[in-house]
């Protein structure tokens, strides 16, 4: 299916621009044009006063030859010159399906001076590195970002791309998918392999997190797919390893439509909960600012920090920012104590893949137990002070 607007009869009126819920049509040569943004849903087709715009079936196109395709690659996004930790957890989830595939596995890294992050993707376990250097690239630019990624992708053919489903990774990289023709499965939690059909297994909660979905793209390549931060596990850091790092350099500067002012960091909730190695989480169970302050309490005194359940945030016990699960945070700590949470599929999506598990629930029965390491029934009022006095105890 395709959109067509019949240029020769479109007079320029703009009413479809205005009806379009999505922003995907825009005025060019006093006439409009479809973009990438398009979804398909008509709305034009009803508005336009001229009759000029029609959906259309498009011609089936060949084949793609898939053998064409080789290499698994990892975007790594940067934010000020930092690698953001969701592209070591990929590289570490790439390396065992690039070895298992027998193939290269790369990472493409975008702005200027990012000479020693390169090196540490290398490190990290990428074979090569693409560096596409343009000062554009440096701050996140989502037309930028996508003019370059599909062209990429577009000469090497790589056979898998992976990337974060962070808002830079969410923004953009459906955008590419489009452009280049092929599938895109978002917000995966787990990623698999059918080695015989060389098909990627991508794994996502479907239905409000009440199913795993496990989707594939067998006509079209690469097979694309977001990961959520936090699910997968980074490998250690390899100083001695060796890979080649490819400058790309544009003949002309990239552009963008939009350009950065400033970055403000947003004032108060500065906490970055998917990267804390220790967190105290807490769900409906814990009543109010009463149980709060208790866990609190017990992460400050285990140096950790406080999580918490959609319930627990909905109640206004707890800011968005501490809200683990499918609608939150996803995180993957080295020790996890759930206080108070019945364990709901939507948080146990958020969480379950932490190195310890312990829970504390006065139900016997709670789902949180079957994912747990160590399970303390009981009230957590009453277990929780006892547990604080002993941390306390044991720290001097």
């Amino acid at each position: 299916m395709g959109i067509i607007i019949k240029v020769d009869i479109c007079t320029g009126c703009e009413t479809c621009v205005s009806e379009c819920p999505f922003g995907a049509i825009e005025m060019k040569d006093d006439a409009a044009r479809v973009t990438e943004k398009c979804t398909l849903c008509g709305t034009c087709v009803d508005a336009c006063p001229a009759y000029a715009i029609e959906i259309v079936d498009e011609p089936k196109a060949a084949p793609a030859d898939l053998t064409a395709y080789k290499g698994v690659w990892v975007f790594a996004e940067q934010r000020g010159n930092k690698i953001v930790p969701v592209a070591y957890e990929l590289l570490g989830e790439a390396r065992r399906l690039s070895d298992a595939l027998r193939t290269e596995l790369s990472a493409v890294l975008f702005g200027t001076g990012m000479d020693e992050n390169a090196k540490r993707l290398i490190e990290a376990g990428a074979d090569k590195v693409y560096l596409y250097e343009d000062r554009l690239l440096d701050e996140f630019h989502e037309d930028a970002y996508a003019d370059a990624l599909s062209a990429l992708i577009t000469e090497h053919k790589p056979e898998i791309v992976l990337a974060g489903a962070t808002s830079v990774g969410r923004a953009f990289v459906p955008i590419v998918a489009t452009r280049i023709r092929t599938g895109l499965t978002a917000d995966c939690t787990m990623l698999g392999m059918d080695l015989e059909k060389r098909m990627l297994l991508q794994t996502r909660p479907a239905f409000g997190g009440n199913i795993m979905a496990t989707i594939v793209c067998p006509g079209h390549r690469p097979q694309m797919a977001t990961v959520r931060p936090g699910v997968m596990k980074r490998l250690p850091p390899d100083p001695s390893r060796r890979g080649e790092i490819i400058r790309i350099k544009p003949a002309a500067p990239l552009s963008s439509k939009t350009r950065l002012i400033e970055t403000i960091e947003e004032a108060g909730h500065r906490i970055n909960i998917s990267e804390a190695e220790l967190i105290v989480s807490g769900g409906r169970g814990m009543g109010g600012d009463k149980g709060i302050a208790l866990l609190h309490e017990l992460a400050d005194a285990l140096g950790g920090v406080v999580g918490a359940t959609r319930a627990a945030v909905d109640s206004g016990w707890l800011p968005y920012p501490h809200q683990i699960g499918q609608t939150g945070r996803t995180v993957s700590p080295k020790l996890y104590i759930a206080c108070g949470i019945s364990g709901a599929i939507q948080h146990l999506a958020g969480m379950q893949s932490s190195d310890i598990i312990i829970a504390i629930n006065k139900d016997p029965d709670a789902p949180i137990f079957n994912v747990a390491d160590y399970g303390i029934v009981g009230d957590v009022f009453t277990v929780l002070p006892q547990i604080i006095k002993k941390v306390k105890e044991l720290r001097g």
